[in-house]
């Protein structure tokens, strides 16, 4: 039995017989050897999507039960240990074996501490994604960024930034003033909480500069004190004299800023107002000199006029006038009522009277 392959554009094998040639055998092994079409509704679906894993390679659908896919871990996420499983099977029923979260997030690196400052873990955590705040202490200025988040780096998570440097705040040096100075005068800046001390120089005349306002000052930082500076200036009050006082404290010949006086009435008269007085910075004693004033607290001079009456006010007097003229209308009523029933009483008994005449 043999079999002849036919020239070009006639049949691929023509059988010479009634057995089958071997080209009709290697027509049927290929049928058989190739695959056959999968039907949609004997396939699995997509391959299910993980937070902390991908699919690895490209999705090639459809899926025919008892094929196989393998996941990878996302950027910034590593296994986890112990490891779990990676890959899914289509099963029989059309369904993806289940599979757990098998990464987990990278961790960056512990931040740095700066000096003079700290790193507050918002998260509690140092894991891909999170974030650190950083904050200086008391009298520092934060150099840099304040907020690092752990981000991508290539293949590996690390801080979006370099850590941040607290440097201390600084002051200018203060202001300079007429007929004084402060302390440290040959320095050209001050440090967060440095203090200055102001004094007045020696007076060319016969009064002394007397400082008014702080004499120390603070260097809050970012060129800032912590007030404005004194004065320097002759501050001089009057000498205090009270008519039918003296004075039992604070004796002097000149009364400079701050000085003091406190005084006492003498017998028969008592003090009105505060015993105390003090020389103010605008060379006036403070609270005005007191007075004192015959007789004893609660009594007045029959020959003075008292001074702490104070005069009615408009709204009282409306109120007096217009009480006054209804107490004199009502008296001015009961007086006409009683008149007129009077009157009228008289005249019965003139009739009466009159009556008994006729009848006699």
């Amino acid at each position: 039995m043999t079999a002849s392959c036919a020239r070009r554009g006639a049949p691929l094998c023509r059988p010479e017989s009634h057995f089958s040639s071997w080209c009709s055998v290697g027509i049927l092994l290929g049928a058989l050897v190739l695959p056959l079409p999968v039907s949609p509704s004997d396939a699995c679906g997509d391959p299910p999507r993980y937070q902390s894993m991908k699919l690895k390679g490209v999705a090639q659908p459809p899926y025919s039960p008892g094929a196989t896919i393998e996941y990878e871990c996302r950027l910034g996420y590593k296994l986890k240990r112990p490891p779990l499983p990676t890959s899914a099977i289509c099963q029989a029923n059309n369904t993806w074996t289940p599979l757990q979260e098998a990464c987990t997030r990278k961790l960056c690196p512990h931040p740095v501490e700066p000096v003079n400052g700290a790193v507050q873990h918002v998260n509690e955590t140092l894991e891909f994604g999170s974030q650190v705040h950083y904050v200086c202490n008391e009298g520092y200025n934060l150099i840099g960024t304040k907020i690092l988040y752990c981000e991508l780096d290539g293949e590996n998570v690390n801080w979006s930034d370099n850590p941040p440097l607290c440097e201390v705040m600084r002051c200018r040096p203060p202001p300079k003033i007429q007929n004084g100075k402060y302390s440290i005068t040959d320095q050209e800046d001050f440090r967060y909480g440095e203090v200055v001390t102001y004094s007045c120089d020696p007076a060319n005349g016969p009064d002394e500069y007397s400082l008014v306002g702080e004499s120390k000052l603070v260097c809050s930082g970012n060129d800032v004190w912590s007030s404005k500076p004194p004065e320097c200036k002759v501050v001089k009050c009057k000498y205090p004299v009270l008519e039918n006082g003296r004075i039992v404290s604070g004796f002097g010949s000149k009364f400079y800023y701050k000085a003091m006086v406190v005084f006492e009435c003498v017998p028969g008269f008592y003090l009105s107002g505060n015993n105390t007085i003090v020389c103010g910075a605008n060379s006036t004693w403070e609270p005005a000199i007191p007075k004192c004033i015959k007789g004893h607290p609660g009594t007045t001079d029959e020959s003075q006029p008292p001074e702490d009456v104070a005069p009615l006010g408009g709204g009282i007097i409306a109120v007096i006038v217009i009480v006054t003229l209804v107490g004199a209308g009502i008296v001015a009523a009961g007086l006409f009522k009683f008149l007129h029933t009077r009157k009228k009483r008289k005249a019965e008994v003139s009739a009466t009277y009159s009556t008994y005449q006729r009848r006699d």
